[in-house]
């Protein structure tokens, strides 16, 4: 229960600092943070629950963290339904919160931060560019949490890395499909917004977890220590 508490504590943060500053500070009149600043807060939720959380944990917040985690031998498998479920919780939890302060001027939610292709992408771009996009970033980013939490990596860097490579992944697909890379990120969100926000949730479920699939793969075949090779 720690695990999964921990797990929905550090979603519902990720979610609540990185839509929060999405929806209330990324065009705020005059002092807005834009893409960039976006971008970093998503990697310091990331930075910050990690530092926190993380050896409770360990900070998954993200049903294809724990996908890419499970296939590259570094998760038991039998966790990976309870952390999935915790993380796409506390991200609806958190979507709620961020509601309630969003409406609190009389204005309507708009976009929420929803992820999208074709209308919804911030730069129009099409369901084939959204899917390539969500594939690589999360390639991307699960190499870099399966190598930077590698028994022969640096030792207390792996949240700094993992975050920042986040901010990284956010400065480049931000404009593409609002960036999601984490199914409950884009769960929560969706679920708020309705109409075809929900009809394209799809596309951020699969891609995520298919580019998880292929970086577990990928890490464990070429990258892992032999003892990881040949475990069961």
């Amino acid at each position: 229960m720690k695990k999964l508490a921990a797990e929905f504590i550090g979603t519902f943060w990720l979610v609540l600092g990185g839509c929060g500053s999405a929806v209330l500070a990324c065009n705020y009149p005059g002092a807005g943070i834009g893409f960039a600043g976006v971008a970093l807060a998503f990697g310091l939720t990331v930075v910050t629950i990690a530092y926190a959380l993380g050896h409770i944990s360990g900070a998954h917040l993200n049903p294809a963290v724990s996908v890419g985690l499970w296939i590259g031998g570094r998760f038991d498998g039998k966790d990976l339904v309870p952390y999935i479920i915790s993380q796409v919780l506390g991200g609806i939890v958190a979507a709620g919160v961020l509601y309630v302060i969003a409406t609190g001027n009389g204005n309507p939610i708009g976009g929420f931060a929803t992820n999208g292709y074709g209308d919804l992408s911030p730069g129009k771009y099409s369901m084939t560019a959204a899917l390539v996009t969500e594939i690589v970033m999360t390639f991307i980013f699960l190499i870099i949490i399966l190598g930077a939490t590698d028994d022969r990596a640096p030792k207390g860097f792996a949240g700094l890395a993992i975050g920042l490579g986040l901010t990284l992944i956010h400065l480049i697909s931000i404009p593409v499909t609002n960036t999601s890379v984490n199914p409950a990120r884009s769960t929560s969100q969706a679920l708020f917004v309705g109409g075809e926000a929900l009809s394209q949730l799809w596309l951020f479920w699969v891609a995520p977890i298919v580019g998880a699939i292929l970086a577990g793969i990928v890490y464990k075949a070429i990258f892992a220590a032999k003892s990881e090779n040949t475990q069961t």
